[in-house]
């Protein structure tokens, strides 16, 4: 099982996205295009982790959703696995990336290197409960402080060059997660 779980990139990529949102239920289009793959692929690798029993599918009208089975014997397992193979930054990223968020970085001291147990998120899209519970949800698997500051596109836009705490942020050390501020 273990040959066939972890022989395929694509698959890694769908797992990583699946158990890091196991409340979530993605179509296959959905998921290609949070993770930049082909959906053809992306729907073979679902196919083959159904069959092990580690996600179950759901068709509503005519699309068919994956969701993680969190009453598979492997699933905290390898929720755990997946996270430590990610670090930090990647469990954000694969959070971020499930809650459609387009654009988000790491700065302050967790990004300058000085204090790895405060790291302060900028986040630019929706805020949602599913952000936010998953993000307590990665505080607590990595015992640090996210201070999260999410900022919807239009509001970004017209601060970006007038409020001078983002201007401040924006001139900072940053690890980027995911598209450019």
């Amino acid at each position: 099982m273990l040959k066939s779980l972890f022989s395929s990139a694509i698959r890694a990529d769908v797992l990583a996205l699946l158990l890091n949102s196991p409340d979530e239920k993605f179509y296959v289009r959905e998921i290609a295009k949070l993770l930049r793959k082909n959906p053809s692929g992306v729907k073979r690798e679902l196919d083959r982790l159904e069959e092990m029993g580690l996600i179950y599918s759901e068709k509503v009208a005519n699309l068919k959703y994956f969701q993680a089975n969190n009453n598979s014997p492997l699933f905290s397992e390898l929720k755990d696995l997946i996270a430590k193979s990610l670090g930090l930054p990647g469990a954000l990223k694969s959070l971020l990336r499930a809650n459609g968020i387009k654009i988000a970085f790491i700065y302050g001291p967790y990004a300058e290197g000085e204090d790895p147990s405060l790291v302060d998120l900028f986040v630019i899209g929706p805020s949602t409960p599913a952000l936010l519970m998953g993000l307590q949800e990665i505080e607590k698997r990595f015992a640090k402080k996210i201070n999260c500051t999410v900022i919807e596109e239009s509001e970004y836009k017209q601060k970006k060059k007038k409020d001078s705490s983002i201007k401040r942020i924006l001139l900072e050390k940053r690890i980027t997660l995911l598209g450019r501020a």
